[in-house]
């Protein structure tokens, strides 16, 4: 009897075939009717995958993070544990900035590009505006709010606190709250179980996705800006490629080959959603079976780090900043670079909890520099085609994480 084709593979294939219609779309156009009818219905099932994984998203990250806390032995181990997490996602976020800043001061990309080429687009772009300020005070409002109603408008971030703020109360309650311990536990292994069920139609979606995603590129637009968007993929590929695979191995002793072969499906749905937290319950799944990341600190760390952790998000910021500056004619200093550095960092944790959350921080980015907010309009061609670059990267980056903590507090064990 022949042996079924594996999961991994299954979506290895549905990638590849969603990328060819794609691209035969894009050159034949998407005006006939075979070409709509195809594209209809990749929408409608891409969409739906979407949405089952957004059903499954709150009710995991509630569950894993609170038993995740409720299971830790001691506050002093949960603190290290939050104390890791924070000087982890820092650090990585960092690096990814003066990785792109550098690489952008070298290649210059946008220098010689003609503006009058999105003038039009420019002219048209309606500025979402928001101060350093205001944008902190709207942040730190958006993550005490009630929490039902953030677990049903799907706000991660407020969700994320409360989670916390509910393990930590039982863990203090003690043996009276054993009860609600056992049935969090039990709806944890149930969301888990839904989880791998999810998995199940995941090739379908990931290949719907990325047949509308590759189908509706601007090829023109593409290579119009074709060195930004290259120095860009550099940035990116080289943080997700050697800073973080380097890390790894340099903390835990896992190499580049398990790595990747055990995030696969994870860093697959992260580029057909361009969504962290869309792709959550599959990166839980993936480090705790495949990488063998404790569960609670997986599920502690992981939730927080789609938030928080945005390494690809900071890096192309700061890259697109200093284009700008290049198309206009700027030269931004080493102190203003300094600037677009921290402002890159505070933008990429702040924006989950910001309507449009990707114009206002990057306006935000240009304005504290002194760089024209109408320059976004030339990225907004790009934005997508990028952004399942700058996701995978991101994910990468979390599940990394809990893998180093993980391994920090076993040895501390011992």
């Amino acid at each position: 009897m022949e042996k079924s084709i594996s999961l991994n593979k299954q979506i290895l294939i549905g990638t590849a075939i969603g990328i060819i219609i794609g691209y035969i779309l894009n050159i034949i156009g998407t005006d006939t009717s075979s070409a709509s009818s195809i594209l209809y219905f990749a929408d409608i099932i891409g969409s739906l995958f979407i949405s089952i994984l957004k059903m499954i998203l709150i009710p995991l990250v509630f569950t894993s993070i609170t038993v995740g806390i409720a299971n830790l032995q001691a506050h002093s181990q949960m603190n290290r544990i939050w104390k890791l997490a924070l000087i982890y996602f820092l650090s990585t976020t960092s690096l990814s900035i003066i990785v792109g800043l550098v690489i952008v001061n070298v290649f210059k990309p946008g220098q010689g590009l003609e503006i009058t080429l999105f003038q039009d687009a420019m002219d048209s772009f309606e500025i979402q505006s928001m101060g350093l300020s205001e944008f902190i005070k709207t942040f730190i409002a958006g993550l005490f709010i009630n929490p039902i109603k953030a677990m049903a408008e799907a706000k991660i971030l407020p969700t994320v606190i409360f989670a916390i703020f509910f393990g930590i109360a039982v863990i203090i309650s003690g043996e009276k709250a054993n009860r609600v311990k056992e049935l969090l536990i039990e709806l944890f292994e149930i969301v888990m179980l839904l989880v791998t069920w999810i998995m199940k139609i995941a090739p379908l979606g990931i290949m719907a996705l990325l047949i509308k995603l590759v189908a509706i590129q601007d090829i023109e637009v593409l290579s119009q800006l074709g060195i930004f968007i290259s120095v860009v993929l550099l940035g990116t590929l080289f943080h997700g490629i050697i800073d973080l695979p380097i890390l790894l191995k340099v903390f835990t002793g896992i190499g580049p080959k398990r790595l990747f072969a055990g995030i696969s499906k994870a860093l697959i749905t992260a580029f057909s959603t361009s969504s962290s937290s869309a792709t959550l319950p599959i990166t839980m799944e993936c480090v705790e079976k495949n990488l063998e990341v404790d569960k609670d600190i997986a599920g502690f760390v992981l939730p927080l780090g789609a938030t928080a952790n945005m390494d690809g998000t900071a890096l192309y910021e700061a890259m697109a900043a200093l284009f700008i500056a290049n198309i206009v004619g700027i030269d931004l200093n080493v102190v203003q670079q300094i600037v677009v550095f921290f402002m890159a960092i505070i933008a990429a944790v702040g924006a989950p909890g910001i309507p449009s959350a990707g114009m206002v921080t990057m306006v935000m980015v240009l304005q504290s520099v002194g760089l024209p907010a109408e320059g976004i309009a030339i990225l907004l061609p790009i934005d997508r085609f990028l952004d399942a670059f700058r996701t995978t990267v991101n994910v990468e980056g979390d599940a990394i994480g809990s893998c180093i903590i993980s391994t920090i507090i076993m040895k501390s064990k011992e």
